[in-house]
């Protein structure tokens, strides 16, 4: 799939809710807690959330609609690569188009000249995450087994990548010598 497609050629059409994305601000932590704890078995910490973000490399960022944060992705940037940490969505808003808001904005960030692919773990036993990260072009590329430290749990490792025309369309440097 390449970033050029629409969402409506990547999943089914469904309701969506407009959402503006932006940077994470300190006062966004309890919100994305709760959104956290609904979501996931194995939450992570104020203290997880605190220690990524202060990495230089990592990026946190919100989805908010009306003022309320609705979703959010942690991830981490890498020379060739964004590797997403953490994703989710308010449950009581998914299948909104929120998601696939987020995702579009990250795909939005690769290009040939530096990054060109997106790479995440997702629990074995997280089907509607693999199947939301599958309707959004990414793929189960391997099996780390044992991956979890909170469980003996397997992840699939799930990447999406850009296209090779895509690369080849992307304001590659010109070599105009060669022209004469």
């Amino acid at each position: 799939m390449s970033s050029g497609q629409s969402q409506q050629q990547r999943a089914p059409h469904k309701p969506t809710l407009s959402v503006q994305i932006r940077w994470m601000i300190r006062r966004d932590m309890a919100e994305v807690l709760d959104i956290e704890r609904d979501s996931f078995e194995f939450n992570w910490t104020e203290e997880d959330f605190l220690s990524c973000l202060r990495q230089r490399n990592c990026i946190g960022m919100v989805a908010e609609h009306e003022g309320r944060v609705c979703g959010f992705m942690i991830y981490e940037l890498h020379k060739t690569r964004l590797h997403i940490l953490n994703f989710a969505v308010e449950p009581g808003r998914r299948r909104l188009g929120i998601g696939a808001q987020m995702v579009e904005k990250l795909i939005n960030k690769l290009s040939q000249q530096r990054r060109h692919e997106i790479v995440l773990e997702v629990r074995e036993t997280n089907l509607p995450a693999q199947l939301f990260f599958q309707t959004q072009g990414f793929r189960a590329v391997q099996v780390l087994r044992n991956h979890y430290h909170d469980s003996a749990e397997d992840a699939y490792l799930m990447q999406y990548r850009m296209e090779v025309e895509e690369l080849a369309n992307d304001s590659a440097p010109v070599n105009r010598i060669a022209s004469l």
